[in-house]
This record gives structure tokens, C-alpha cells and sequence, in this order.
């Protein structure tokens, strides 16, 4: 089926039932693999989204007496493969990817499907207050790693030293670099993203110390992995001391 949706210049496959092909999606933003959106699916918050978009995509097919139909499937055969999915788990899809790309997905979307423009918002207000704001702190915090990753790439970041510097703030922080931090959350395998599995506290911390780091790269002008990993460190410490600072401020108090 031909389609007419087209993001940053790319055109998005559409099935018959307005389903987009997800796999494009991951493409036109050069996702790592373990992007993927066959990985995406087996993220919890993503697997209640789906939940929650079924029931509502069913209940209105069952009120026009339509045959229902999955809100995602996988789909295979040359020149047509890939997984689909309803409007509204791709912009989700492509928020994880790129918050700047989810906001570009729904624009089109609103362009090309007004008639749903409150889907997406009735789907949210039915996610509980803890979910609500755990997806706002995600996608804020996937942001500033973004522009934390391309101050280290401007100031000659390279190879191994990405994950040094990412390392620099896990250890900082938690005790634990990104490895260890999978074992303990149940990560065995390479695949999924380690911060979909920690909770609010956790990304705000790691937001907070990526943020003071580009900051200090920046005005330190740091240069090269060896420099931009020390920067990171030194910041990360910083908000460790402010986090342990609060612990022992909260426990005299209840003292």
C-alpha cells in the first residue's frame, strides 16, 4: 500500500488499517539495535500502553460493529516486512527514540488523522500519577542525554570513551558501573535499556549529573576521553555529596 506519511523526509510504510511500520521509523533515526522495535515491545510501560490502547481501540470497533483488529503485530515477506502499529504507539516508539522525533510524529499525525487528535491524552489520563510522571522524567531525561553525548562528541569523545564518561556517572552515583547495574536489575542480555528499568529517583539523579558535566566540559573546555571523564567525575560527585547531604538531613529531623 502506497503511503503519504513522510518524516524528515522519509516516507513511513502505512498498512491498510493506518498501522505505520515502526521498523521505518527506527531507520530514519539510525536506532541502535537494541532500539529495535522487537525489543521496545518488551518494555513494561510499553506492553500497558499497548494494553490500555487495545481496549480502547476494541471497545470502538465493537460500537461500529467492525471487525477488531491488533494495535501492533509483526509482519514478514520481501519488500513488506517490519512491525506495524496504531498512530499512537508510533509516536510512543519514536519519542523513545528521540523526544525531538515523537513531537515531529505527532505533528504528522494530527495532519493526516485529526479526527484521533485526543487519543493519545485519554490513553494517558487512564496511566496512574507514578507512570505519568515516570514517562516525563524519562523523556526529559533521554533529552538532556542527548545533548550531554553531543558535547562529548564536540569536545573529542570518541570510541570507548562514551561509555567511560557514562560509566563515570553510574559508579558516581550508584556503586556500580553499566554492567554491573543490568545484573542487578535483571538485564542479562545486551538487549533493552538499562534506564527503562530504573525508577524516577534514579533518572532524575543521572539526569542532574549528565547536566552539571556538559556544563563543566563545556566551560572547563575539556578535551579528548581522559579530560571529559574527570569533568564527569567531579560533577557526579558533586551530586552525590547533595544527595548523601539530604539523607542525613532527613534522618535528623525524624531523629
Amino acid at each position: 500500500m502506497s503511503s503519504n506519511i513522510r518524516l524528515r523526509g522519509h516516507l513511513v510504510e502505512e498498512d491498510e488499517q493506518g498501522r505505520w511500520n515502526l521498523n521505518d521509523i527506527w531507520l530514519l533515526a539510525k536506532g541502535r539495535a537494541s532500539q529495535e522495535p522487537k525489543h521496545w515491545r518488551d518494555i513494561g510501560a510499553v506492553k500497558k500502553l499497548v494494553k490500555e490502547l487495545q481496549k480502547k481501540v476494541t471497545a470502538g470497533y465493537l460500537k461500529e460493529n467492525k471487525p477488531n483488529i491488533p494495535v501492533i503485530y509483526s509482519k514478514a515477506g520481501r519488500g513488506n516486512s517490519g512491525t506495524f502499529a496504531h498512530p499512537v504507539l508510533a509516536a510512543a516508539y519514536a519519542g523513545y527514540l528521540s523526544p525531538k522525533l515523537e513531537i515531529e510524529t505527532r505533528e504528522v499525525w494530527l495532519r493526516y488523522r485529526s479526527g484521533d487528535a485526543t487519543l493519545a491524552d485519554e490513553i494517558l489520563q487512564k496511566a496512574s500519577p507514578e507512570e505519568n510522571q515516570w514517562a516525563g522524567v524519562r523523556a526529559l531525561g533521554r533529552s538532556k542525554r542527548n545533548e550531554f553525548t553531543a558535547v562529548l562528541q564536540s569536545h573529542g569523545v570518541a570510541g570507548v570513551g562514551y561509555a567511560l564518561c557514562t560509566d563515570a556517572v553510574y559508579t558516581g552515583l550508584f556503586d556500580a558501573n553499566a554492567q554491573q547495574l543490568r545484573v542487578d536489575k535483571g538485564l542479562m542480555t545486551k538487549t533493552g535499556s538499562l534506564r527503562d528499568a530504573m525508577d524516577t529517583d534514579e533518572l532524575v539523579s543521572i539526569m542532574f549529573a549528565e547536566t552539571l558535566s556538559r556544563k563543566r566540559i563545556v566551560e572547563e573546555d575539556a578535551s579528548g576521553n581522559r579530560q571529559c571523564v574527570q569533568a564527569t567525575e567531579r560533577s557526579t560527585a558533586f551530586v552525590r555529596q547533595a544527595i548523601e547531604s539530604n539523607k542525613v538531613g532527613v534522618a535528623s529531623i525524624d531523629a
